[in-house]
């Protein structure tokens, strides 16, 4: 009963307290009545809150008290997004910079082609030639080694200014005249190369009258023949073709004086040696060899290919024939590889080639007509890439 009066007179003294806290006050009176001991410590809490200041100042603690709680729950809130984030991610997002640093080093690697892309392989021409006995694969790379360090010995060199009624133009005009004979007798790819090699090897060390040019390439198809096809023209054959402007005896003295000044050497190399192979690391197709032969023999009439030995020109008329066919890429590793040439070595090569696409159906060329017929695919017809030259060139200078 003494525990009752306690409680009562508790309440009466707390009525300046809300309702929250007159309710905590009666469930701790229900609890201490029903027990009828009421423990020390609950008495001590009910005399504390009459210790509390006045009803104003309580309730300003209170609402003090609920907004850092609420602080508290707010923050622990943002805590755990944050750790949902950094578990879901790995860590929190951040707004990518790009600095001047990461900028450059990007464009380095760039340019030196060292970014994730996957990298071309050099590949293996001579696998599928493997059981082909014929093919030596197992020497065939270093044959064309030993090509390339022989083809300097018997290149012919500029011999124009040593002749003194013979020019470029002259020069010109035979060439294209031997490539229609040629054509019309249907003789091999390696007979016509040939024969361009002995006139300019003659023309290098025997002066020779301009009555005379056309009965040299007479005389050194004539030789070219005997030496590559298995059934040669016979000498009235190219009194035929030649309309009779020389006799038998004069085709037969050309080609022996010719011999005799050659030392009868005629093992040697020439453009159509390094054009097969690099046909070949070129994984051609019909039109493209076409086109690649096409530009190789626009270069036998360009007296400035001279300049160039015979790897730089199939090479170079490789990467013309390309670039006018808009293979992509222009130039592979498997090309490098082969023939040891880059894209920028053959930019000045290639383009005397391009400019003679260019301008050979202005100058009515019989090579044009040739490879105009459907038999080569028409590959003159296609667009010269002298634009497409120029931008290259203009790169690499920059």
């Amino acid at each position: 009963m003494r525990t009752h009066r306690v409680m009562r007179r508790l309440i009466c003294t707390c009525d300046f307290l809300n309702g929250r806290a007159r309710q905590k006050i009666e469930k701790e009176m229900v609890s201490v009545g029903s027990s009828r001991t009421a423990d020390v410590n609950q008495i001590t809490t009910a005399k504390t809150i009459l210790n509390c200041p006045k009803k104003k100042k309580y309730i300003s603690y209170l609402n003090k008290k609920k907004k850092a709680t609420k602080q508290v729950s707010a923050t622990t809130t943002t805590a755990a997004a944050v750790a949902a984030n950094v578990g879901s991610r790995g860590k929190p997002s951040r707004k990518k910079v790009h600095t001047f640093t990461s900028v450059l080093t990007a464009r380095s690697k760039d340019a030196c082609r060292l970014t994730g892309k996957p990298k071309e392989l050099v590949q293996d021409i001579d696998v599928s030639d493997a059981d082909d006995q014929l093919a030596v694969v197992d020497y065939v790379e270093d044959i064309y080694k030993f090509y390339e360090l022989a083809e300097h010995e018997s290149r012919p060199h500029d011999y124009i200014d040593s002749q003194v009624e013979i020019d470029a133009k002259m020069g010109a005009i035979l060439a294209d005249w031997i490539i229609e004979v040629h054509h019309k007798f249907e003789l091999m790819p390696e007979t016509l190369y040939l024969t361009f090699y002995v006139i300019d090897r003659y023309l290098l060390m025997e002066m020779v009258p301009r009555r005379e040019l056309q009965l040299v390439g007479v005389g050194a198809m004539l030789i070219a023949c005997k030496y590559e096809e298995i059934w040669a023209p016979e000498v009235n054959d190219f009194i035929c073709i030649s309309d009779s402007a020389y006799t038998r005896e004069q085709i037969l003295g050309m080609e022996k004086t010719i011999l005799n000044k050659l030392e009868w050497n005629l093992t040697v190399l020439t453009p159509y040696v390094f054009l097969v192979r690099f046909l070949k690391a070129a994984a051609s197709d019909k039109d493209m060899q076409h086109m690649v032969f096409f530009f190789a023999e626009l270069g036998l009439v360009q007296y400035p290919m001279i300049m160039y030995r015979p790897s730089m020109v199939a090479a170079s008329a490789v990467y013309a024939a390309r670039c006018t066919l808009k293979k992509s890429p222009f130039w592979t590793k498997t090309l490098k590889r082969h023939t040891g040439f880059s894209e920028q070595q053959l930019l000045d090569c290639s383009k005397i080639l391009v400019n003679a696409h260019a301008t050979a159906t202005e100058s009515k060329q019989k090579v044009v007509y040739k490879y105009s017929h459907e038999q080569f695919a028409a590959v003159a017809l296609h667009p010269a890439a002298t634009k497409m030259m120029e931008e290259l060139k203009k790169f690499s200078i920059e």
